[in-house]
């Protein structure tokens, strides 16, 4: 499945220092990955996900793959990912598949956009948001994140959201899970506060790159409870 989309958060109880001098190291390694089209790993907001405080616990792991097949080898046995499952106390991967994506990421817009299936309206569906703010803008963006945060939350038909980002302030991202593509659409276009959001980032120019994402979750492994006595 050219284009398949994996994000794998690690939430750490112990060992948080390796976790946090992995984001000096790991990166190069990845460029190494022969079938492994784009990748990011980010930190997390604290609080609910969006905060100004990182969460110094948990920490994602987003990849685009050439095909399944290379996404699973490395997710059961690459040995940058196994080490993680070992000091991780919680992991949990999406597979997901690309339907909309508007925007760049790093000057590039990474997600091969898929047809989607009428059978599939239903499915579960992840949208990510992605932006690197202009610094003459991150008091309003700041500014506005708790009304933002408010918004999703009593949000119908959310299951899930995350704020991650690359580099904390400036370069920001969210996750989000969706019951289906009603909700979001409920959502983006349905309530005042979000819309109003959107255009002011518009108007003000916020951005000096942004993405939106929408995909289909074609697989949710869950959280799952390791040891988390390694050393």
């Amino acid at each position: 499945m050219e284009g398949l989309t994996t994000i794998t958060f690690f939430k750490f109880r112990k060992n948080k220092p390796w976790a946090f001098a992995q984001m000096g190291f790991v990166p190069r390694k990845l460029k190494q990955k022969k079938g492994l089209r784009f990748f990011k790993l980010m930190g997390t907001g604290g609080g609910n996900g969006f905060s100004l405080w990182p969460d110094f616990t948990t920490y994602a792991l987003l990849g685009v793959w050439d095909s399944q097949q290379i996404a699973d080898e490395f997710l059961n046995h690459n040995e940058i990912v196994k080490k993680y499952y070992k000091k991780s106390s919680i992991f949990r991967t999406l597979k997901m598949l690309p339907l909309k994506s508007h925007g760049l990421w790093s000057g590039q817009n990474p997600f091969q956009e898929h047809k989607l299936n009428k059978t599939d309206d239903d499915l579960p569906v992840a949208v990510i948001t992605r932006a690197t703010l202009r610094p003459s803008r991150l008091f309003a963006f700041w500014k506005s994140v708790p009304s933002a945060s408010t918004a999703i939350e009593k949000a119908k038909g959310v299951q899930y959201f995350k704020g991650i980002g690359e580099w904390p302030f400036v370069q920001q991202a969210t996750l989000s899970l969706w019951d289906n593509f009603e909700s979001v659409k409920e959502f983006a276009y349905g309530g005042k506060t979000h819309a109003n959001i959107i255009k002011k980032t518009r108007k003000e120019q916020w951005y000096s790159e942004d993405l939106f994402a929408r995909f289909h979750v074609l697989s949710d492994t869950g959280f799952i409870e390791s040891s988390d006595n390694a050393k």
